[in-house]
């Protein structure tokens, strides 16, 4: 009796959520039909006409005087960043998730980064957009102001916090980052998960983890209000990230013969690849986030490639004391955790002050795959945790020190006491929301779908059990 109410349940539920996103989708598309037919200029009366002759000759001059002017320098450059962002996640993140695992499930990552980067797209359309950078209170905006970017225009400003770009070209750009952002916690559970729990997950933590933080921090709520500093994401994106990579691990359990087999990455140089195409695609992560062609964005730009340098080295130099041999994937993972490290301070750091947090976070993050992992006894596969949430971490604090002007950043009379002590509320802050939030998503997706697959199908692998086909025929 009970697993006949409970596959009921599943049922009215799954078609329950179904209507509902038809339902928003219908609203959307209604909201937005009737904007643009409430936009639409009446018809012309007969005295109008008749002055338009006489109206003629100055009204190109109003339109120009009220078509909106954009810096092409500006538009050129966040147009690039857009498509570097885009080429991070695919395919610079799925290579280097699809090498760190065995041949059998290759394909199931690909796809799995893909999908989930695709489908918070979307959603970033239909109503992400709006909950983040509408007013509404300390932890989200509204659902519905901007849904299915109604009121935009290709020639529309004023919707977006940068009043220098087109709207749309503002949209995009931020949509990759609430793509990319979800896409990064598949590499945590890799290779037993059930892809339709992916979706689920996916949806449903894009919309009360990303969401609320991206909103909390860079939508005029409460870590903004408080003065947190963090230039592109080092919270919103990799803390976030990493803390629900790190749940989902535990949730979703140890892969079979975790700690009594090697299980090796089938394809370092794949890994590798991905790890280069992430250095240069973060370029447009952030830079991009200057929001303009300028001065800020060539400080962003310079810091990426510094702190990025110093992290491979730190990386290299205590595997080669530690380990006696340096490793190729550990110099590529020195270059993601300093990547990651700087992201929070590339706009506001000195070039020495982004070489010493690139640095540090590679050493650290060495740590945080290795004693710091066994120490919290998570299956976290492509250490989702141990380099974007310990990285995110150590850069986040880090910021408040070195965006100092007395130590080379852009922040004068910063007092760093004060400011570190900010950094560490909002890490606290972001932290706890993942981490809780998280492990309500996966309970609610373990009781309607199931999070795991069947002991025969994580056997045999993802690729030919959930996708039908294999990566490499023998």
């Amino acid at each position: 009796m009970r697993t006949e109410f409970f596959t009921g349940l599943k049922a009215r539920l799954g078609g329950l959520c179904l209507s509902f996103m038809l339902t928003a989708m219908l609203l959307g598309m209604f909201s937005s039909s009737a904007w643009a037919q409430d936009t639409q200029a009446p018809p012309a009366s007969a005295t109008e006409v008749a002055a338009a002759p006489a109206d003629a000759a100055a009204a190109p001059a109003a339109e120009a005087d009220a078509a909106p002017s954009f810096d092409k320098g500006d538009v050129a450059w966040m147009l690039t960043a857009t498509l570097l962002v885009l080429m991070m996640v695919v395919p610079g993140l799925a290579l280097f998730y699809g090498g760190l695992v065995r041949a059998k499930n290759v394909l199931s990552v690909l796809s799995q980064v893909l999908v989930v980067f695709s489908l918070v797209l979307i959603l970033w359309v239909a109503y992400g957009y709006s909950a983040v950078f509408s007013a509404g209170n300390q932890f989200f905006g509204s659902f519905t102001e901007f849904a299915f970017l109604k009121g935009f225009t290709p020639d529309s400003v004023g919707n977006t916090p940068i009043a220098g770009l087109p709207d749309f070209l503002f949209v995009a750009f931020q949509s990759t980052f609430a793509g990319i952002t979800t896409a990064l916690i598949v590499g945590a559970f890799a290779e037993r998960i059930k892809f339709r729990a992916v979706l689920l997950f996916s949806a449903l933590w894009f919309t009360l983890s990303y969401i609320p933080m991206a909103h909390i921090v860079w939508g005029g709520g409460y870590l903004g209000e408080m003065g947190a500093i963090d230039f592109a994401g080092g919270t919103v994106v990799h803390i976030n990230a990493g803390v629900a990579g790190l749940v989902a691990a535990w949730f979703v359990g140890k892969r079979l013969g975790y700690g009594q087999t090697a299980l090796k990455p089938h394809n370092l140089p794949l890994t590798w690849i991905g790890a280069m195409l992430l250095w240069v695609g973060w370029f447009g992560f952030n830079a991009g986030s200057a929001a303009a062609a300028d001065t800020v964005a060539s400080l962003a730009f310079i810091n990426t490639v510094l702190a990025t340098a110093a992290a491979v080295l730190g990386w290299t130099l205590v595997e080669a004391v530690t380990k006696g041999h340096p490793s190729a994937l550990g110099a590529a993972s020195g270059a993601v955790a300093g990547l990651v490290g700087v992201t929070p301070a590339c706009g506001t750091v000195g070039p020495l002050g982004a070489i010493v947090i690139g640095f540090v976070t590679g050493i650290v993050c060495v740590w945080g795959v290795t004693g710091l992992k066994r120490l919290l006894k998570a299956d976290d596969t492509a250490d989702v945790f141990g380099v974007h949430g310990v990285g995110g971490i150590v850069g986040a604090i880090l910021t408040g020190v070195f965006s100092a002007q007395s130590l080379g950043g852009t922040k004068v009379d910063l007092d760093i006491a004060h400011q570190v002590w900010v950094q560490v509320v909002s890490v606290g802050f972001t932290v706890l929301w993942s981490a809780v939030v998280t492990a309500v998503i996966l309970l609610v997706v373990r009781a309607l779908v199931g999070l795991r697959v069947s002991e025969e199908a994580e056997r045999t692998g993802l690729d030919v059990t959930t996708h039908g086909e294999s990566a490499y025929e023998a």
